[in-house]
């Protein structure tokens, strides 16, 4: 069995979406949970940090310590997308999206590391179903996620002999505040929440509690023989063919 009480997470972007919910997750198992993000999070203790900064990473790792004395998990969860075909994608967009989405995550790996080590912690990285296939006009946003999934399997290799293992979910469409307030925003939102669970076989979009409880297992005792691994939670839309 886990001893949750003992254990230490950084969960970045831990604030909203997808984060909150894995941060809330740990919490109520009785994890220390920081979170990492721009601004104060009323929620948990929190390291503010703005993470086009090329030196958060290294400083977010050492509050961390300060905060705790240890890490036992690391959740790399923030993220940043925007749209533009590689046509329309700026130089300056491309490089941010790249080192939100990857540079950030490899980081606060590379510090986080000697600290997992001592601990034997566990690593989840938030992917995408967008590092397995493609949406439109989404070209870096792919290329980052699918560089986390990569980095991923690089470091359960590396690592699974010090005793870190490493795993990444990559979820498919998820009921953030984001994500709803885009389908509130369409000419017709009942039409296009229809036509959204009619792309998935399980009939409905996801909820950041179940990519949280994911989360939970993974970093768990249950889940120690695994390990460089790319967990598709999408209820079934990557797995449907569209008709002919």
């Amino acid at each position: 069995m886990t001893n949750w009480s003992e254990k230490v997470a950084l969960v970045t972007g831990g604030r909203s979406g997808i984060g909150a919910a894995i941060a809330a997750k740990f919490a109520s198992l009785g994890v220390t949970v920081i979170t990492a993000q721009r601004g104060k999070d009323p929620v948990h203790p929190c390291v503010s940090a703005d993470f086009l900064n090329p030196s958060e990473p290294e400083r977010v790792i050492s509050d961390v310590i300060k905060m705790t004395g240890g890490l036992d998990i690391l959740v790399n969860n923030a993220g940043v997308m925007r749209e533009g075909t590689a046509l329309e994608t700026s130089e300056t967009d491309w490089n941010e999206m790249l080192h939100v989405n990857l540079t950030v995550p490899f980081m606060l790996i590379k510090h986080a590391l000697p600290h997992l080590i001592k601990r034997s912690g566990a690593i989840v990285n938030i992917g995408s179903i967008e590092g397995l296939g493609a949406n439109p006009k989404h070209p870096a946003y792919c290329a980052s996620k699918g560089g986390l999934h990569a980095l991923t399997r690089a470091v359960a290799v590396d690592h699974g002999g010090d005793g870190v293992r490493c795993n990444a979910i990559a979820p498919g469409w998820i009921d953030t505040d984001l994500n709803t307030a885009f389908v509130e925003n369409r000419p017709d939102p009942d039409s296009f929440r229809a036509s959204l669970g009619d792309i998935h076989p399980i009939g409905r979009t996801g909820t950041p509690e179940e990519i949280a409880g994911l989360a939970a297992w993974l970093v768990s005792e249950e889940a120690s023989f695994v390990t460089g691994q790319v967990w598709t939670v999408d209820g079934g839309r990557t797995s449907k063919l569209s008709l002919p």
